[in-house]
């Protein structure tokens, strides 16, 4: 049986690349912490301001690297990727070339729901981030480990920080100066690993934890608590049975995450996955071990939506077999990740209860599954720009806000570093919002509600999810990121065309109109009610896109298919757009009204002594932030926004 030999690694760094400093003579305006995948968008986010950007971190081979599933996007995930890419991100690049399978999830379903999924292959996907990241224009990048935050507590006019950052300490005792720092550090603030009864120091397997940051960031008064997650074994895929099991396929045409592509780079090489399931003999072995798992036995928060096996068996007990996806790391890699076994049991049991699982009868582990815990901090002590409220220039992205995923880390590291890049060239900050895409939702519901148990975003989190789609996050995002300056030429360019493509053939589409009986001279079969409808209304008909309407619409034969795909999305969800809009009229009205961050709540008539406590704990910017905090009741509001406007036309008088 495979032993896990615990060792400590020295990192070994090839001068690969021109950008890596071994010493701190140059003032940095950004030091971003973490090369995790928050850590990565952080900093070349920054960079993209224009502000000089340090990234450190203790091994530069590990930049960029899968710490657990191989895949990238998923249902509401894919949207963020997308996201990600509207704003000049990497992910969605990265994961285009690395992409060894590509499917888009809820395809039956409406566009709303859809989830753009690759399996990306580990060598390629950090290959191509660090191939990017080592060359990126304004960005160092420095080894080692930060072991506290350099702060300056002197008295800050018109702030409710306590204290400014003025740089940042590493174990070795060097300080690097900079004036803003992003904390991107993952499970390693404070990692501890569990498998079965053992449990040790680390925020991954043979790699040390920050220990230092979590004692600086309690020091300052933040609240900090701890949450768990976990990661399934890795099996050796010369020792599975793959002939009876189902295959899965990659989509023929693959979808990109990136705008900036119409193909991705292994569209004819993709592998297949396969799907097992457990079974009751499976569970068996878990429920007579449960007890041996650390993991298991203490109170932690785990992730509700990708819980343990030990987690779904205890939890859904008359359920016999929960499916286990078989997904290959990469092309030249033997090791199959198995999708939904991850568990903290102790190493002699894993192997035998995986010999449970049909195609694994004789599966032989390259590495055990294991259990994580580390510290993360309340999301609550942070602003939309993802800036702490306690210290002026401290940013924190990833899973220290109580976040799980690849996904979700990287946008709040997009949002993050960008601001931080932006706040230390005194330009306007980039607040994303609920309606303008699911990285607002996100970040609204984490410094609004805080974050109990790991959070996963999901379409359902979103009240406006028929506007904010996988498909049109470009007219989302690409002009705020413009305006903010972070959107190269080419970017930009590319956004133009495409929405003056959509714009135009969507006006063509609505200036054709024809009755019932004109339809049917096509082959459409509408109700003969004599209302005449144009091309652009018959796509909200079941079966009718541009593809079907080119004969009755020959300038659509023209159009690049790639637009037509966003202008049928756009006809089918038409009418629910417009209800939608009015929605979005109200929400915006509500995060207009702003809130003084430093209100004397207790000096507001009315509030309960509970409400009083919850808006001293989320300080919220806007009456909508303040209307979706938990408790908050309808009288509140009022009592709220009453004492709001006193108080500003008291001020401005």
């Amino acid at each position: 049986m495979f032993r896990l030999q615990l060792t400590r690694i020295t990192p070994r760094i090839s001068r690969l690349y021109s950008t890596i400093n071994s010493s701190s003579d140059n003032i940095y305006d950004v030091c971003v912490i973490g090369g995790g995948h928050a850590g990565c968008e952080a900093a070349a986010g920054a960079a993209r301001t224009g502000a000089r950007t340090v990234l450190v971190t203790p091994k530069l081979t590990n930049v960029g690297e899968l710490s657990c599933n191989p895949s990238i996007g998923g249902v509401g995930k894919g949207t963020l990727v997308r996201e990600v890419d509207a704003l000049d991100g990497l992910m969605g690049r990265v994961s285009d070339k690395a992409g060894i399978q590509f499917h888009i999830l809820n395809r039956s379903k409406g566009a709303a729901v859809w989830g753009p999924r690759a399996q990306i292959d580990r060598k390629l996907y950090k290959k191509h981030m660090q191939d990017i990241l080592f060359n990126y224009p304004g960005l160092t990048i420095h080894p080692g480990s930060v072991f506290d935050l350099v702060l300056d507590h002197a008295d800050l006019p018109n702030s409710t920080h306590g204290a400014k950052i003025t740089g940042v300490k590493l174990d070795s005792g060097e300080i690097i100066p900079c004036s803003q720092v992003v904390i991107c550090t993952g499970t390693f603030l404070s990692g501890e690993i569990h498998i079965g009864l053992r449990r040790f120091p680390a925020g991954r397997i043979n790699e040390a934890p920050s220990i230092g940051l979590s004692a600086s960031l309690n020091a300052a008064g933040f609240s900090l608590a701890r949450l768990q997650t976990g990661t399934p074994a890795r099996l050796d895929g010369s020792t599975i049975n793959f002939d009876n099991l189902p295959r899965q396929k990659g989509d023929t045409t693959p979808s990109p995450f990136s705008y900036m592509n119409s193909t991705v780079v292994n569209a004819d090489n993709q592998v297949d996955c396969f799907q097992t399931s457990t079974n009751p003999a499976t569970h068996k072995i878990v429920r007579d071990n449960v007890h041996l798992s650390v993991h298991i036995q203490e109170t932690k928060k785990g992730p509700r939506y990708c819980p343990s096996l030990e987690s779904k068996i205890l939890r859904f007990e008359a359920k016999e077999h929960h499916n286990v996806w078989l997904e290959p790391e990469g092309y030249d890699s033997n090791v199959i990740y198995p999708n939904g076994i991850s568990c903290s049991l102790p190493e002699e049991v894993q192997e035998p209860m995986m010999r449970t699982i049909p195609g694994l009868e004789n599966v032989k582990m390259v590495r055990p599954a294991y259990g994580v815990e580390y510290d993360h901090v309340d999301p609550r002590e942070l602003g939309p720009t993802l800036e702490t409220k306690r210290i002026k220039g401290l940013f924190l992205a990833g899973q220290i806000n109580g976040t799980t995923g690849y996904e979700e880390a990287a946008s709040q590291g997009i949002v993050a570093g960008v601001n931080a890049g932006l706040a230390a060239l005194k330009r306007a900050p980039l607040v994303i919002n609920r309606a303008d895409g699911f990285t607002g939702v996100m970040i609204d519901d984490l410094i609004v509600k805080g974050a109990e148990e790991p959070y996963r975003m999901f379409t359902s989190r979103s009240e406006y999810r028929m506007t904010i789609r996988s498909d049109n996050a470009d007219l989302r995002l690409t002009e705020k990121g413009r305006n903010a300056g972070i959107i190269s030429d080419a970017r930009w360019s590319k956004l133009e065309t495409v929405r003056r493509d959509i714009e135009a053939t969507t006006a063509h589409l609505k200036s054709i109109s024809l009755s019932p009986q004109g339809w049917a001279t096509h082959g459409f079969d509408v109700q003969r009610d004599g209302v005449p409808r144009s091309a652009f209304e018959m796509l909200r008909y079941p079966g009718i896109t541009t593809s079907s309407l080119k004969a009755a619409v020959p300038l659509l034969a023209d159009i690049d298919p790639q637009v037509l795909l966003r202008i049928d999305i756009d006809g089918q969800y038409s009418a629910h757009l417009f209800r939608q809009e009015a929605d979005l009229r109200v929400f915006m009205e509500d995060e207009s009204l702003m809130l003084d961050p430093q209100m004397d709540y207790a000096s507001v008539p009315g509030l309960s002594s509970e409400v009083r406590e919850r808006l001293y704990a989320v300080k919220p910017t806007t009456i909508g932030a303040a209307k979706r905090m938990e408790g908050m009741t309808p009288t509140s509001v009022v009592y709220l926004l009453r004492h709001a406007k006193k108080t500003f036309h008291a001020r401005a008088a």
